[in-house]
């Protein structure tokens, strides 16, 4: 298994009065999560609660960290998100204070030598190889849709009004299907960056790619790319987790 170090930071931010994001880094580096919860009050807490602490406990159950096969890998990722989403749409059918609750999740989970990717709604991941910044997976947003469509500009995009407005995420009953798995072979000196939406809205890639470059501490690049989402006027929860490759 290649040598990581990793660094993680979650903050309610400026306009917010209650931090809604959760944030998961297993104690054995396993897997690192970000979660980005929604639905008014303390029902987005909730559900982003709820999916760093079922999809480890899911993956923990059915997963052989060390020698499982990529196929393998997919089939109980594909589970362990599809078993989250059905408990987080329970709950929210039986609790009043958790209607309409649901939240983003995006993991980056080490089988041996190869790390996954995936991401259910608009947190993101990115990968920085080599001076360049990619971003690993796609935001299930409705203006994500429209851009992929060709209906809109890239430009028209950044302002759009259904900017934020997802299709999918965990509690909705589209949020089990169709996640895409990104398969990575981790090289010496890759970056790997989790984040929730509050830190991509107010950073553009080229900042990102820029502050993570010039990190040298994965937990300092955590506090110096939330300290400057924050100052480019993010107006959401700021929260991620930075895994670099040594």
């Amino acid at each position: 298994m290649p040598a990581i170090r990793t660094g993680h930071l979650s903050v309610t931010g400026n306009f917010r009065e209650n931090n809604e994001d959760n944030c998961h880094v297993d104690a054995r580096q396993r897997l690192f999560i970000v979660a980005d919860g929604m639905g008014g009050q303390s029902a987005g807490e909730k559900a982003s609660a709820m999916a760093v602490e079922l999809i480890p406990r899911y993956l923990e159950q059915r997963l052989d960290f060390q020698s499982a096969t990529p196929v393998a890998v997919r089939d109980v990722l594909d589970r362990a998100i599809s078993s989250a989403n059905t408990e987080i749409i329970a709950l929210s059918e039986v609790d009043p204070t958790a209607r309409s609750m649901g939240t983003t999740v995006v993991l980056l989970l080490r089988v041996g030598d190869l790390f996954y990717a995936l991401g259910v709604g608009d947190s993101r991941c990115y990968e920085l190889r080599g001076g360049v910044l990619r971003q690993l997976t796609t935001d299930h947003s409705i203006t994500q849709a429209l851009l992929d469509s060709g209906t809109i500009s890239a430009e028209e995009a950044k302002t759009h009004r259904y900017k934020n407005v997802l299709y999918k995420y965990l509690g909705c009953r589209d949020g089990a299907s169709g996640a895409s798995v990104v398969e990575l072979s981790p090289r010496a000196g890759d970056r790997f960056l989790l984040c929730s939406d509050g830190l991509n809205d107010g950073l553009k890639d080229s900042e990102i790619s820029r502050l993570l470059r010039a990190a040298t501490d994965p937990q300092k690049a955590c506090e110096t790319l939330v300290a400057a989402a924050l100052s480019a006027g993010s107006r959401d929860n700021v929260s991620c987790i930075a895994v670099f490759v040594d």
